[in-house]
């Protein structure tokens, strides 16, 4: 009855002010403008594979411009999630990140495959840690909301996450860009150029992009900086266009990411917010990616074929990292990984009849993965008996075939019903190895029996859109999308666990005044979210002992409603905003006790707020032919739950708010910027773990905390030619 009252109210509100998907109509200094269609009053977005006005598509949808990010200073999707009601991602290091969309889809250990789907031109990205690559000459991102599997596939159960790069200019052009700001030595820099090799047939574009920070995390142990990052990336493509029914992109990139992992300080509790780190080596990974994509597209009379193929690497090297987060040498640990990614995908887009079209299409993907992970138990006092080596190897293959279509049925101008259907087959071999060397006692172990699972998964989906007038439409939809599952250790209770799945039922709508000063819209949600793959826990070890598990917690209930909007009271000034409130909680966690012989402390889900908001404002002074931009914005996200194993007190961060400012001068095409983020110096974490995890694993023990950025403050200057 609780649920039934709150979707009737949420219901109502949304009737009587309908609010906004994220969208900016006609200035590319605002939030979501979007490069190729700001002039016209339209974003254009490729939701549904197909390029649609935000306005129209039938999906709970955000699209932040290239503008956007760079005016902001947003480096990366991790950063830009702020901007995007009902995403969470959080981070404890260049290589990994936590991310959930309205609660599903949680995926908090890199070795659970996404929740959340990330997909780089269209192109599949596997892996979490991708959230925190450079973004380099981004033409815009698109955040869907809700399940997107029937056209995107497994692992986006909870959304969807495009982005976009620019495409090739019709004229040579490009653009420069610097920054620099204190007190943590953060600069950058970037160009890219664009332009025809071969009129109206050949078109290029590459671009490249350094940049280094100190971090605000000191470590003492080793008298040094504990968060420092420094990043490289390029990225180019070609377009050929030898006539108007073929179009042939390709297009490769290269990323270079050295940073910190596990970058967590021993803390007293959540008001001890220290940044000083006690481990006792670097903890600096480095990160490899590259990768090679081809996109054809065909016209064969009306329709459409779209033909893609794409490679692509993820190289890990873990020199000399703490295990134990302390300053003693307990624990140790160094390491390498690899993984590759090879997807084909076809698809044909038909107009069968004046109102009745088809989208079908064929997927394949295949994943391998190789991991080599040597962790020493008291190394500084190596050859006594008791310290201990632990090598463990671990490959993978997973194999995932797929076929799916939408049908779009289109009665009258102003009706439209789309049913889409997915049928998705994964299979998944683990292959591993554990040896254990008790110093000059000799070793034990050897390889492991294979671990195999696999699965046959239908995701539908249905909406029925109803336009109005000119200005508002409606939507209703329901759609079901799941996620893999994967392997634990060969002590863990459970070898294998399965994958999760949601049903998301969604009503929304948006508005768009005749003179685009107001773009507003609104969704209601509701998810059934089952076999929820929730934080790691430890469980009992075969032959005595513990052992860390990833598992299936049980069964979790979600639903809220999100509110996004744009309003320009005159030419000069805009006004922007976002909020999601969300209550998601696990409704049955029989799964996790049965598994690891323990209980939750707390029914939330683990770094999930109720409450997320953003609001901007930008103001133009004209001056002749110059331009002064005062620019100003805040994001909020509430309390929220902590990494915890503790069974009686569950561990909360507090919620807080991030404000920043900046003064803008434009002209032609010169741009200057001074900046401050944080500019309250709020304290706030960005990670925590809660002390019972480590007394489980035997580690000496307290809480672990990650403290966010603090005040930055700086100048930004761009040319564009």
């Amino acid at each position: 009855m609780r649920i039934r009252q709150s979707l009737a109210l949420t219901a109502a509100l949304v009737a009587l002010a309908p609010t906004a998907s994220w969208a900016q109509a006609a200035t590319s200094t605002g939030q979501g403008a979007s490069d190729e269609a700001a002039d016209a009053g339209t974003i254009v977005v490729t939701a549904r594979k197909r390029e649609e006005s935000l306005a129209d598509v039938p999906v709970a949808a955000t699209a932040i411009s290239g503008d956007t990010l760079a005016s902001r200073g947003i480096n990366s999707v991790r950063e830009a999630a702020a901007l995007a009601p009902g995403l969470s991602i959080n981070s404890d290091g260049a290589g990994r990140a936590f991310i959930a969309i309205r609660g599903v889809g949680v995926t908090l250990v890199s070795s659970v495959q996404p929740g959340v789907g990330l997909f780089i031109d269209g192109i599949y990205q596997p892996n979490t840690s991708y959230l925190n690559n450079p973004l380099l000459d981004v033409s815009r991102i698109e955040v869907l909301r809700g399940p997107q599997g029937t056209l995107y596939g497994k692992n986006t159960l909870g959304g969807a996450i495009n982005v976009i790069s620019r495409e090739p200019g019709d004229t040579l052009g490009g653009r420069v860009s610097a920054s620099y700001a204190g007190p943590d030595d953060q600069w950058q820099v970037a160009g890219s150029l664009s332009g025809p090799l071969i009129e109206d047939t050949l078109k290029f574009r590459i671009a490249a992009s350094h940049r280094e920070q100190d971090g605000f995390i000191s470590n003492t142990t080793r008298n040094a900086l504990g968060n420092a990052l420094n990043t490289d990336s390029v990225n180019g493509a070609l377009m050929f266009t030898p006539g108007s029914d073929f179009k042939l992109t390709v297009k490769g990139y290269y990323d270079r990411v050295q940073g910190a992992q596990n970058i967590y300080s021993r803390v007293t509790g959540t008001a001890d917010y220290s940044r000083i780190m006690t481990v006792n080596a670097p903890n600096q990974l480095d990160f490899e990616y590259k990768g090679v994509n081809g996109k054809a597209e065909i016209g064969l009379g009306k329709s459409t074929l779209t033909l893609i193929a794409a490679y692509d690497q993820r190289n890990t090297t873990n020199p000399d990292s703490d295990v134990d987060f302390g300053p003693v040498n307990y624990a140790r640990s160094t390491g390498n990984d690899v993984l590759r990614t090879t997807t084909f995908e076809t698809r044909l887009d038909t107009p069968i009849s004046d109102s009745v079209s088809s989208l079908v299409g064929l997927f394949y993907s295949r994943e391998t993965s190789k991991l080599h992970d040597e962790t020493s138990l008291l190394p500084a006092i190596t050859g006594l008996p008791f310290n201990v080596v632990r090598k463990t190897d671990n490959a993978t293959e997973a194999n995932t075939y797929a076929a799916f279509g939408t049908l779009f049925w289109e009665p009258s101008d102003a009706l439209e019903v789309a049913l889409g259907l997915r049928f998705d087959h994964e299979s998944r071999v683990a292959r591993s190895a554990v040896v254990t060397v008790l110093g000059p006692l000799g070793s034990s172990g050897g390889a492991l029996p294979d671990a195999r699972i696999s699965s046959d998964q239908v995701e539908p989906r249905l909406s029925v859109t109803r336009h109005w007038n000119d200005q508002v439409m409606t939507y209703a939809s329901v759609a079901r999308g799941y996620r893999g599952g994967g392997f634990n250790a060969p002590t863990a209770p459970t070898r294998t666990y399965q994958g999760d799945s949601a049903w998301t039922y969604e009503i929304g709508t948006k508005y768009t005044s005749a003179d685009n000063t107001i773009y507003l819209s609104g969704a209601l949600f509701y998810n059934d979210y089952k076999n929820y793959i929730g934080l790691n826990s430890i469980a009992p070890a075969a032959g005595g002992g513990l052992v860390t598990v990833d598992l299936n917690t049980g069964s979790v209930e979600s639903y809220g409603f999100e509110l996004e909007g744009i309003l320009r009271p005159t030419p000069a000034w805009t006004i922007s905003g976002g909020l999601t409130l969300m209550h998601a909680r696990i409704t049955d966690a029989s799964a996790y006790t049965a598994t690891t012989k323990r209980v939750l402390a707390s029914d939330r889900l683990t770094f999930q707020p109720d409450v997320m908001g953003n609001v901007a404002t930008e103001y133009t002074i004209g001056l002749g032919g110059s331009d002064i931009v005062l620019g100003a914005s805040a994001t909020y996200k509430g309390k929220r739950l902590a990494a915890t194993l503790n069974q009686t007190t569950p561990t909360f961060l507090g919620g807080y708010w991030l404000a920043n400012a900046s003064i803008t001068y434009r002209r032609g095409g010169f741009e200057l910027q001074g900046f401050v983020s944080n500019l309250g110096q709020t304290k706030y974490w960005e990670s925590y773990i809660e002390k019972t995890t480590l007394q489980l694993a035997g580690l000496p023990a307290s809480d672990l905390g990650i403290v966010g950025e603090g005040r930055r403050y700086g100048v930004r200057a761009s040319f564009k030619f």
